[in-house]
């Protein structure tokens, strides 16, 4: 597998400078000679040489900081964009400035399709929003590729590009390291989610944030008295903040149609009516999980779990150090199907040395044949978007709220906190006496 090296150094820096100031700057001079356009509209690249599209000297600039595998970039993509462009920027009232913000604890691989998007723009503004368009729209078809290279080379050749400069420009990496300067940029400024938007007018150093995907409406709130020449009215003040839905009783709550899940769509076992719960955000790689799960879990079950005390539910939380993690995930939902997901879980951290190698996907092949599994059932699963999607939305059920594996939150009265991994007794006695507590508050009442 090829990995692109996203060099922050000084020497890359200033190469990869001057490398787009000569690229871009050529752009720029043909884009007012030849009126560079894509569908319509006209692109270019800013002066820090990110793309762009709309009227160069619009009033109003919208940033969009992006992950192009990110599934919530890919809906405002295809529900909200559409509608954006037409109102606002073929109007010529607002210019889109793409910005590069791969997530790589999320989407491993996403830098590669951010590398290659900036490698086609190298050969024009209005081949970059081709490409930007092109893996938008085909991400489905790239997101669980190991290497997606190829695939993207593909994607590049459509687009009409020079493909031998295309591929220097890939293996000399400088285009990295600008990728790199973009992602840490945003996290600079406080983005560890994609997408997020920044709106700005001409001459004011003030801007405006709006975070995560949204239909056309709440863009129209900050565009339209922008355009106009006044400040957006300041939104409105937040809820006091309360449980996640996956932490609610009604996340909790056994599905009728997925037998083993709650409605939060997490795996559980022990009794949905206890008083107390645990949720486990686990690693499959994780050395201190694999400890909890074979040396702790079991004495946890046998004294409160199977005893009808206790709630247990399971959370994915691969972690990007361990490249296997995410993928074994995908194995155990897609055994949850076919109501396997305990026993797969237990496979996973008894073997992890089995499947944790380059050859995960046909090892995690054969712990599902020792399962009994429906094999096509769970293929069709596994190598799919399916069984990843539920991976995904549990590494965002956990941003901002989990940074490590084991993490528990124990919930208890409309509560939670967190703890990391115990002994056994030690957490059988933690458990116990919150349990005893209620019992003792529901006697006196």
């Amino acid at each position: 597998m090829k990995t692109y090296r996203l060099k922050e150094n000084g020497l890359s820096l200033m190469l990869l400078v001057v490398l787009f100031a000569c690229a871009h700057g050529a752009t720029a001079q043909s884009t007012t000679a030849q009126s560079a356009t894509h569908d319509g509209m006209p692109v270019g690249f800013t002066d820090a040489g990110h793309p762009f599209i709309g009227k160069a000297d619009a009033s109003v600039t919208l940033e969009e900081w992006s992950d192009y595998l990110c599934p919530y970039c890919g809906r405002h993509f295809r529900q909200t964009l559409p509608a954006l462009l037409d109102q606002y920027v073929r109007t010529g009232q607002l210019k889109l400035v793409f910005r590069d913000l791969p997530i790589e604890g999320l989407h491993p691989t996403a830098a590669y399709g951010h590398v290659a998007a900036n490698c086609v723009g190298v050969q024009g503004a209005g081949a970059y929003w081709a490409m930007h368009d092109a893996l938008f729209a085909r991400q489905g078809e790239w997101s669980r590729l190991p290497d997606p290279s190829e695939f993207l080379a593909g994607v590049a050749k459509d687009q009409g590009v020079d493909m031998e400069a295309y591929s220097a420009c890939i293996a000399e990496g400088a285009v990295s390291a600008k990728v790199a300067a973009s992602a840490e940029e945003g996290r600079t400024l406080g983005y560890n989610g994609t997408p997020s938007f920044r709106f700005s007018a001409q001459g004011e150093e003030k801007t405006w944030e709006l975070i995560g995907a949204h239909p056309l409406a709440r863009f129209s709130r900050y565009a339209d008295p922008l355009i106009a020449g006044e400040e957006p009215p300041e939104e409105p003040k937040p809820k006091p903040p309360e449980l996640p839905f996956w932490a609610k009783p009604e996340g909790l709550a056994p599905d009728p149609e997925r037998p083993g899940f709650n409605m939060a769509g997490d795996a559980y076992k022990g009794n949905p009516d206890a008083a107390v719960a645990v949720i486990e955000f686990n690693d499959f790689q994780c050395p201190a999980c694999q400890k909890h799960t074979l040396e702790a879990q079991p004495i946890i079950d046998k004294e409160l779990v199977d005893t009808g005390k206790l709630l247990w539910v399971d959370k994915q939380f691969p972690l990007r150090i361990h490249e296997h993690a995410a993928v074994a995930a995908v194995a155990a939902e897609c055994a949850g199907d076919q109501q396997r997901y305990w026993q797969m879980h237990g496979l996973l951290h008894a073997d992890s040395e089995r499947w944790a190698n380059e050859d995960a996907d046909n090892a995690l092949l054969g712990l599902a044949e020792e399962l009994d599994l429906d094999m096509e059932k769970f293929r069709g699963c596994f190598e799919s978007r399916q069984g990843l999607e539920r991976v995904l939305k549990d590494l965002y059920d956990a941003q901002g709220v989990i940074s490590r594996a084991p993490t528990f939150v124990i919930l208890e009265s409309g509560r939670g906190t967190t703890t990391g991994p115990l002994p056994a007794d030690q957490f059988v006695k933690l458990l116990s006496g919150r349990l005893e507590a209620i019992e003792a508050a529901s006697e006196e009442d």
